[in-house]
């Protein structure tokens, strides 16, 4: 699930203050902002700016004190913070994560690091990671499993959707629409009637950091055809759904997959684009009814939603970056697209899902990271 980074986008960062006091300053002013001032004027204030830089996940960093201060119920409705867990990182060192998939049969976690053209593994059992469990991955982005249990990858360096059966062997499942090639795949899910979803945005065409780029990329952000929405009923059976969204991004089903959520982060490369996420009906296997879910602007700054996914209340939970301290992480969107909930991490986060035995943990793809926070709801789609 494509983030807009590394793609002439200094315009939608907002770097962090220099001065140590300014930032202390700044992040009172959000606990005001975000009707937390009684949570700072208990004396917590100060523990909750440390508490929230890149230090505390470091090796030998002291445990954080409970409860985790970097959940923040921004609502009422956000009833889903854990008073007894805190945010943990599982890995490091990948160089930009991406796609978090859940396999329940297996107890294993599954993600892509797009420039090193792999796909890690994190088992739940003892907390290995494995890397290299796809290699190459054809630098893909984002990852589903199919209701057989067999991964589905959105891959920007093939420009294709494939699917990795149990005997080994690799299935096609789109490589082109409308006689086109894509673009560049990025992120998709799969329906319970057996069709899947998947997004075009092209970014992986756009640059060889995350692919390979296209010579015709220099003077436009379309490599090959509109960015758009596709649905696969079957191997080569491709049709494309919808192309509102300047570059739809991360996609998600509602719990009951009566509607569909897509982020656009177009402004990554159109000046009129804005920055927010759209909704869809359902209809049979179409989509219908294109409308504005939210816009994500927080606490003045303006960046990007990436990766989505509903739990099962129906609140949409989207990774979120390019905005700096004070904004990147997992902002929760109750289903009348209000802002009730936010996890303040140290990284843009650009992907997140639900896993684990009771599929209560939220999985967060963060840049050079993966991190994983217990939480009292469960994911709404099975992966």
């Amino acid at each position: 699930m494509e983030h807009v980074h590394g793609m002439r986008l200094l315009d939608l960062a907002v770097p962090d203050a220099d001065d140590a006091s300014l930032k202390f300053k700044q992040r009172r002013a959000l606990l005001r902002n975000a009707g937390l001032a009684a949570f700072a004027a208990a004396g917590t204030g100060s523990a909750f700016a440390q508490a929230t830089t890149a230090d505390r996940y470091a090796p030998g960093a002291p445990p954080v004190r409970y409860p985790e201060p970097d959940v923040i119920s921004l609502d009422p409705r956000f009833k889903y913070k854990l008073g007894n867990t805190p945010i943990v990182r599982l890995h490091t060192g990948t160089m930009w994560a991406e796609g978090p998939a859940w396999n329940g049969s297996g107890r294993y976690l599954v993600w892509s690091d797009i420039p090193n053209n792999e796909c890690l593994r994190w088992s739940e059992e003892d907390g290995h990671v494995g890397r290299r469990f796809r290699f190459p991955s054809h630098h893909s982005n984002g990852n589903t499993f199919d209701a057989q249990g067999r991964q589905i990858a959105f891959c920007h360096g093939t420009r294709n959707v494939i699917r990795y059966e149990h005997s080994g062997k690799v299935t096609v499942l789109a490589d082109k629409a409308g006689g086109k090639e894509f673009n560049a795949p990025n992120d998709g899910m799969v329906h319970p009637d057996g069709w899947l979803l998947f997004t075009d945005p092209g970014y992986g065409s756009l640059m060889d950091y995350e692919g390979n780029r296209l010579p015709q990329s220099a003077t436009s952000p379309q490599p090959l055809q509109k960015e758009a929405i596709y649905r696969v009923d079957a191997p080569g059976q491709v049709e494309k759904v919808a192309d509102e969204p300047f570059k739809p991004n991360g996609l998600c089903f509602s719990p009951d997959y009566k509607k569909c959520y897509v982020a656009d982060t177009g402004g990554s490369h159109y000046p009129n684009a804005k920055n927010q996420i759209w909704v869809y009906d359902v209809d049979g296997k179409r989509l219908r009814n294109p409308r504005v879910f939210t816009e994500v602007g927080f606490n003045g700054k303006s960046g990007g939603a990436d990766g989505l996914r509903c739990d099962e209340d129906g609140n949409v939970w989207a990774g979120m970056g390019w905005a700096g301290d004070g904004y990147d992480g997992v902002h929760v969107f109750a289903p009348d697209g209000k802002r009730i909930g936010w996890i303040r991490m140290p990284e843009i986060i650009g992907n997140v899902c639900f896993g684990g035995s009771k599929r209560n943990r939220l999985f967060m793809a963060g840049s050079s990271s993966l991190y994983a926070v217990f939480v009292e709801t469960r994911g709404g789609t099975p992966t």
